[in-house]
């Protein structure tokens, strides 16, 4: 694909041939023009020497920056034998018919004009085969471009014998020096078989470009847009003209001396020419799109225009007499204009809505935004259809939409640098990433103005989506931790269970069997051992029953605080443990029942790990309530943990103690610097978990 990026050497020689055979050209061009009125010749006689100057400039233009591309060196072939050919015979005519012997060398100059337009046509009709990248369409033209070569050196050595005056060179055409007699008809079908396989070949590679056009990214599609303008306006000009021929008195097909229509047709060739080199060489010179769009507009307003102007003349004219056709005239123009104004906008709005999208009418993408935005149920497709509509409404070749949490939505393919918009909704949510249309470099103002304002409402979305996502994970966290909760219970529930039945219902069923058998023995020494083996069967049920209620909650924590709790339990370190200073204020305020046990059993858990796993020889346990937060810190000097070391069961029993309860606890530990606990705790109050049970036995 054509870029335009160029190398940044080029040899001189290609450089300097390239604009010497363009200089060439234009001198041969002005001595043809300078000719061509001494013969007398009218402004369409030579009109079409200006589509020979485009071929030079265009030609040297491409070649000298781009002289790998056959494109610039056709044009060049092209240029320089029209206008040596035009010179020639111009020279020759006036030598040998206008003033005869007035200059030298007249008759054998008289010879090239009758063959060199057979290599000017064969250049110019091989430009679109190479259009625009200098690559020929497909292998399968190189047979077609052959054949087309072949038919055209035919006709060239046949036109270099044909006899009688060329009909080449207007206005006058001198008599070919070495014609042979009889050769005239064989030159002819020649001429005629390459003339129609030039124009053949011409039509079906623009044709080809454009078909391949179709699917075309980037800068190649914007190429050919250049190249169909130009043909379009070419045919455009031709069709008109095929009217004008067929509507006048002249039997001809072309109008008949008319200089306005020879000059259009002239101007309309040198036309796809000029649009070759800017496609090539700068199609980013002019925005594209807006001349198609303005042209198109002009030229349907023009024929309504025009049309109804006729029509309003034909139906007052027939109304009235021939002197007053100026006064019908201006009627028909007033009425014209009043007709066809409102066109003109509501015309513009339709082909900029087919080029640009719905820029012009900012309020229907709006629009179209939150409607969609209704009706969108799910919102993981809130992004989806959010971009959707903005490239949609003005077809923009990227869009992208990305948030801050890390979700995105793209279409298209991205350009290097795309436009990045802020997505904000009271705060950053996220980036609106765009390119522009397909074949442009940047956006327009107009487009970022409504960019922006469908970059705060898509803001909102996000935001809206983000809230829910939000609401979806904590609905989530929260059915795990009831399910948690519930799974903790039942563990519980399951232990209590086999507690009793393994160990206390078989101890009581035992004291129930003794307790009969004695009754039955009735005073006696069997009956003695029988109450002994009771009472200490009943002694071990009573301290199963503490047991289990002890693992339900701490006895210290009900008969004192949790300051007194943890005084209770130090005061019972084993004298081979570390030594441990607790710091606490002297009364707490009321806690809940939950965060007495997590807090004693944390603080508890964390002095176990210092003396058995840590071997430290100081613990530092202090307790802090503030804001409403119990904040219980146990520190060791001990050898500390081992990087990468995995979590114990105590550790991960101490955090989910602090999870469970809405807290936190955080482990830090460094290999010879000691571990540090950190747990901090909702306090609540008792009254929400209900009155304490009490200690049993």
């Amino acid at each position: 694909m054509t870029t335009d990026r160029t190398p940044r050497t080029r040899p001189t020689w290609t450089r300097q041939a390239a604009w010497q055979l363009c200089g060439a050209t234009l001198q041969l061009t002005a001595v043809a023009v300078g000719l061509a009125a001494l013969n007398r010749a009218s402004i369409s006689d030579v009109i079409h020497l200006l589509m020979v100057v485009a071929c030079g400039i265009v030609g040297a233009t491409i070649a000298a920056h781009r002289p790998e591309n056959p494109v610039g060196w056709l044009a060049l072939t092209g240029g320089l034998c029209f206008s040596l050919q035009e010179a020639c015979g111009q020279y020759a005519a006036h030598g040998l018919v206008v003033d005869p012997g007035s200059l030298p060398f007249a008759a054998a100059l008289a010879w090239p004009q009758n063959w060199l337009w057979v290599p000017g046509n064969l250049a110019v009709a091989l430009i679109p085969v190479f259009f625009p990248d200098g690559r020929v369409l497909s292998p399968r033209w190189r047979p077609a471009i052959a054949v087309v070569v072949a038919l055209g050196t035919v006709a060239m050595v046949t036109g270099a014998l044909r006899p009688g005056a060329n009909e080449q060179v207007s206005p006058v055409g001198a008599v070919n020096p070495l014609g042979v007699p009889g050769w005239q008809p064989i030159a002819d079908v020649t001429a005629g078989g390459a003339t129609l396989a030039s124009g053949m070949l011409f039509l079906a590679a623009g044709g080809t470009v454009v078909w391949q056009a179709r699917r075309a990214h980037g800068v190649h599609r914007q190429q050919v847009k250049w190249l169909g303008y130009a043909v379009a306006i070419a045919v455009g000009v031709v069709a008109a003209r095929l009217v004008a021929g067929l509507t006048d008195d002249h039997p001809a097909l072309w109008p008949y001396g008319s200089v306005f229509w020879d000059v259009a047709g002239g101007v309309s060739g040198t036309l796809i020419l000029v649009a070759v080199g800017i496609a090539i060489r700068q199609h980013r010179l002019f925005d594209i799109d807006l001349l198609i769009s303005r042209s198109a507009v002009f030229v349907t307003l023009s024929a309504a225009v025009g049309g109804a102007y006729v029509l309003v003349v034909g139906l007052l004219g027939a109304g009235f007499d021939a002197s007053a056709s100026l006064p019908v005239s201006f009627v028909a123009a007033a009425v014209a204009t009043l007709i066809f104004a409102p066109l003109r906008h509501w015309l513009q709005r339709r082909i900029n809505l087919l080029v640009y999208g719905e820029r012009d009418d900012p309020y229907a993408v709006l629009a179209r935004l939150g409607q969609r935005l209704e009706q969108t149920q799910d919102a993981s497709a809130v992004l989806a259809t959010s971009t959707a509509t903005v490239r949609e409404a003005l077809q923009l070749s990227y869009v992208e939409i990305q948030t801050v949490d890390g979700r995105s939505y793209r279409l298209g393919v991205p350009p290097p640098d795309p436009v990045r918009l802020p997505l904000a909704a009271n705060e950053p949510v996220g980036h609106l990433l765009l390119g522009p249309r397909t074949g442009e470099i940047a956006l327009g103002a107009w487009e970022l103005r409504l960019l922006r304002d469908l970059a705060r409402h898509i803001g909102v979305a996000v935001q809206a989506v983000r809230a829910l996502d939000q609401a979806q994970s904590l609905a989530a966290d929260l059915q795990r931790s009831r399910e948690h909760l519930v799974v903790a219970r039942e563990e519980e529930r399951r232990r209590l269970r086999r507690d009793l039945h393994d160990g206390l219902g078989p101890t009581l069923a035992g004291l129930t069997m003794r307790a009969e058998a004695a009754q039955e023995l009735g005073p006696g020494e069997q009956t003695q051992r029988l109450l002994e083996e009771i009472v200490v069967d009943a002694q071990t049920a009573v301290a199963d029953v503490r047991r289990l209620v002890n693992g339900l909650r701490p006895p210290a924590l009900d008969t004192m605080d949790l300051v007194g709790a943890l005084r209770s339990h130090i005061a019972a370190w084993p004298d081979d443990g570390p030594r441990v200073v607790f710091d606490a204020p002297a009364t707490l305020p009321a806690l809940s029942a939950a965060a007495e046990v997590a807090a004693y059993r944390i603080a508890v858990e964390a002095l176990n790990n210092a003396r058995r796993h840590a071997h430290a020889d100081k613990v530092e346990l202090r307790l802090r309530v503030t804001a409403g937060m119990l904040q219980l810190d146990v520190h060791d000097d001990g050898r500390g943990r081992r990087p990468g070391q995995p979590d114990g069961v105590g550790m991960h029993s101490m955090r989910e103690r602090a999870e469970e309860l809405g807290g936190s606890c955080v482990v830090a530990s460094t290999p010879g610097a000691g571990t540090r606990v950190t747990a901090t705790l909702l306090t609540g109050t008792k009254e929400t978990d209900g009155p304490d049970p009490s200690a049993a036995g």
